[in-house]
């Protein structure tokens, strides 16, 4: 949990041209930023490359963040999410997703992404195998749609409440979870079709 004082006056020094108050704002939310981008852009250097495009435009709106609209995580995310969205309409013509309208909208009880990989491996191929498994999920994240992929990513990966979703997503809750329940339901498709070919 972020401390609401802490971020407040770190984000007003920062406003007032303290270098180092945005040095620990770079270097705390950094991880965040960069594994979400890691996960919608698929190559390390995409991502550090739209990470550094987020914190340029943070840079430019920090004095715009208002800590009476939300937390300042919250904020972070929605900048990197609308940055993400433009980058994706830009390059639309070189993604191509499975159409989701053939899937089955009866997955409730969606489990998350842990509960679904089951990593059976002896010890010492433990580390190999688990990085083959999030090899695998990652590849399988990429083939969802940007919207279901984005609503699995901020929930199963950076762990983020249905309501900080909805207001990063700016659509309803229940809108969050049929997304989430969605997308779930057609990673488990994609990862069954993938371990399938491997046996």
């Amino acid at each position: 949990m972020e401390d609401v004082q802490v971020v407040a006056m770190l984000v007003r020094r920062c406003v007032a041209g303290d270098a180092a108050a945005w040095e620990e704002i770079v270097q705390t939310y950094h991880r965040r930023i960069y594994n979400i981008c890691y996960r919608f852009a698929g190559s390390g250097d995409d991502a550090e490359d739209l990470a550094q495009e987020v914190f340029i435009k943070m840079y430019r709106t920090l004095g715009s963040y208002d800590s009476s609209k939300g937390a300042f995580v919250t904020w972070v995310t929605t900048i990197t999410r609308n940055l993400l969205v433009d980058h994706f309409r830009k390059t639309k013509n070189d993604r191509i997703t499975d159409s989701l309208d053939a899937a089955s909208s009866s997955h409730e009880d969606a489990q998350p992404l842990s509960e679904q990989i089951q990593d059976q491996s002896a010890p010492p191929d433990a580390r190999v195998r688990s990085r083959e498994v999030g090899e695998t999920v990652h590849a399988a994240l990429s083939r969802l749609s940007p919207e279901l992929r984005e609503a699995v990513i901020l929930r199963d990966l950076q762990d983020m409440d249905y309501r900080e979703i909805a207001n990063v997503l700016r659509v309803p809750e229940g809108t969050v979870k049929s997304r989430i329940n969605r997308g779930r339901a057609e990673l488990a498709r994609l990862l069954q079709r993938t371990y399938r070919q491997v046996m």
